[in-house]
C-alpha cells in the first residue's frame, strides 16, 4: 500500500508485517518522511504490523492550507486508523510525531496500546523562533535552510562518519514541501502540551539524544516527572535518535512494546 485516502484527502502509508501482528504507528519528524524508519523496519515488521506515513504537509501526502495545528496532525492519525480499521496501535513519533503522541495519549487514550515520544517536548522553541523560520522558508525554500537544520539534527561525529547517510537525510528535507513544512512549523510554534501530559496514562517511553539542542534530555526529564509511570532512555545522538543510534533505538523501543 503505497497511498490511501483519508477523509477526501491523499495520504502516503505503508503497512508492512503480520496482519495478525499488534500493529505500530510511526510518525515522522519536522521536515522528514516515512524514510526516516527504514533502519527500524527490519525489526519492527517482525513484531509488529508497522503503520507508517508522511505527515500532511510532508512527503507524498496531501498539502492542505496552512497553518495546522498538533490537533489537526493527530486526527489524521485516528482518520488513518479507522480507514485502515485498526481499534488501537502502539505509537511511536519522533520530534514533531512526538508531539502528536503526545495529543494522541492526553486526548484519545483508548486508542493507544503504548505510547514512544522520541526527542520531542511539549513546548518547542519560542513563537519568534519559528517566526522566522517561517519567513525564511517563504523566501528561500526548505533547501535554504537544510545545511543548518542538519547541524542539530545529528552530532559533527555522525555527520564525518555517516557522509551517505547525511546525504540522504538533507534530501528528504530539502524536497520537504514549502507550504507544508511552514503550516506544520505554525502547529509547533502554537503548542504548549505541558499541562496535558498528565492526563497521559498508557505505558510511555520519553527517548533523548544527549546532544538533542531542539529538545534537551532535561525537557525529556521533565516530561518524564510529568506521565506517571513512565520510562526513559538517552543515546549519544543529537535530534534524529533512531537515525544516529540506530540499533540502540530500535532495540529500546521492541523491548519496550513487547512488555
Amino acid at each position: 500500500m503505497s497511498s490511501v485516502e483519508v477523509q477526501g484527502e491523499r495520504f502516503n502509508c505503508r503497512v508492512e508485517g503480520e496482519a495478525a501482528a499488534p500493529t505500530l504507528v510511526l510518525s515522522n519528524s519536522l521536515g522528514t518522511n516515512l524514510a526516516m524508519w527504514d533502519a527500524q523496519m527490519p525489526a519492527f515488521s517482525e513484531r509488529f504490523r508497522v503503520v507508517r506515513y508522511d505527515s500532511r504537509g510532508h512527503g507524498a501526502s496531501a498539502v492542505t492550507p496552512g497553518p495546522y495545528t498538533i490537533e489537526r496532525l493527530a486526527r489524521d492519525v485516528i482518520a488513518l486508523l479507522d480507514t485502515l480499521d485498526i481499534k488501537r496501535a502502539h505509537f511511536c513519533g519522533l520530534s514533531m510525531g512526538g508531539a502528536v503522541g503526545m495529543w494522541l495519549g492526553a486526548n484519545v487514550p483508548e486508542r493507544i496500546d503504548r505510547l514512544v515520544l522520541c526527542n520531542t517536548s511539549p513546548k518547542i522553541y519560542s513563537p519568534e523562533v519559528w517566526n522566522t523560520r517561517i519567513d525564511t522558508v517563504r523566501k528561500g525554500g526548505v533547501a535554504g535552510i537544510a545545511d543548518a537544520v542538519l547541524k542539530g539534527w545529528f552530532t559533527a561525529h555522525f555527520h564525518e562518519r555517516e557522509p551517505q547517510t547525511l546525504a540522504r537525510m538533507r534530501t528528504m528535507l530539502a524536497t520537504t514541501p514549502t507550504e507544508g513544512y511552514v503550516a506544520c512549523c505554525a502547529a509547533l510554534r502554537d503548542m504548549d502540551q505541558w499541562e496535558a501530559l498528565a492526563r497521559i496514562k498508557r505505558p510511555t517511553l520519553v527517548i533523548a539524544g544527549t546532544h538533542d539542542p531542539a529538545t534537551p534530555p532535561g525537557a525529556a526529564k521533565r516530561m518524564v516527572e510529568c506521565i506517571a509511570g513512565s520510562r526513559y532512555v538517552e543515546f549519544d545522538a543529537a535530534h534524529i535518535s533512531n537515525v544516529e543510534a540506530a540499533d540502540g533505538f530500535t532495540k529500546a523501543v521492541t523491548d519496550f512494546l513487547s512488555q
